[in-house]
């Protein structure tokens, strides 16, 4: 009996670093992004990256502490120190890439134009004297701003953006393409009013990363979050969350 209370004892020992030496990784994320992130009722973030984020943690041996941060000044906070990296659907750009390092791409996405139903908006053309409104600072924004006759309308959150959308205080919205399907397609109080009306061209695709400061730590973390990418991608976990979040319709 002796030696099995030993062994034990000796199992609960050598147990205590493993579980130790999975590190807390903090992860700003402006929840106001669904589905990719979002808050539900009982305000813990949630949604597509939340859950990627899980499973790369769990297969790469960290723990993802996700806090919800506002977007007007995540990257200022990233660079600062006040967190470790930035999971909120953050597009690579050249830009972003001189301010700040970032994983592999983990999602694909297009900018999508969202307008009133029977509104006559089928393409870039029939903008022209129209108002745009987008999140501030996104590659939406810089979409609608580059569109000739095109007056950009800014927004603290793309929800405001919708909303103005629907009341008809704008003309069309411009975000990615996952977030324009929840809100035209899936969202019951929307959805009856509103439709994509199509995806702005682009010469290059464009892709989310995560966002980590221009340091030894960051530099650490971008090789940590890889691997745990690379792993769910080839053990098919990556594939059970995009069909979790993503429906055909």
């Amino acid at each position: 009996m002796l030696k099995k209370i030993i062994s034990f004892l000796l199992l609960v020992v050598l147990a205590v670093p493993a579980m130790a030496s999975a590190k807390d990784i903090v992860i700003a994320s402006d929840a106001t992004w669904p589905p990719m992130e979002m808050l539900d009722s009982s305000k813990k973030v949630v949604g597509f990256a939340p859950d990627l984020l899980q499973a790369i943690g769990k297969a790469a041996g960290f723990n993802p502490v996700i806090k919800n941060v506002a977007w007007d000044g995540i990257f200022a906070g990233l660079i600062a120190g006040k967190y470790d990296m930035v999971s909120s659907s953050v597009s690579i750009t050249d830009e972003r890439k001189n301010a700040m390092l970032f994983s592999e791409p983990y999602f694909e996405v297009k900018q999508a134009v969202i307008v009133q139903k029977g509104s006559g908006i089928k393409s870039a053309a029939d903008l022209t004297g129209k108002t745009v409104g987008a999140q501030i600072g996104t590659t939406g924004y810089f979409a609608a701003k580059a569109l000739k006759g095109v007056t950009a309308k800014t927004y603290d959150e793309v929800g405001l953006a919708i909303e103005d959308l629907y009341s008809g205080r704008i003309n069309a919205v411009s975000c990615d393409d996952p977030v324009a399907a929840n809100y035209a397609l899936l969202q019951p109080e929307y959805s009856d009013k509103l439709e994509i009306a199509f995806i702005l061209p682009s010469e290059e695709k464009e892709y989310y990363g995560f966002a980590f400061p221009k340091n030894k730590k960051g530099e650490e973390n971008v090789a940590l979050v890889n691997k745990g990418l690379a792993k769910i991608k080839a053990d098919g976990t990556y594939d059970a969350i995009v069909k979790k979040w993503f429906s055909a319709k």
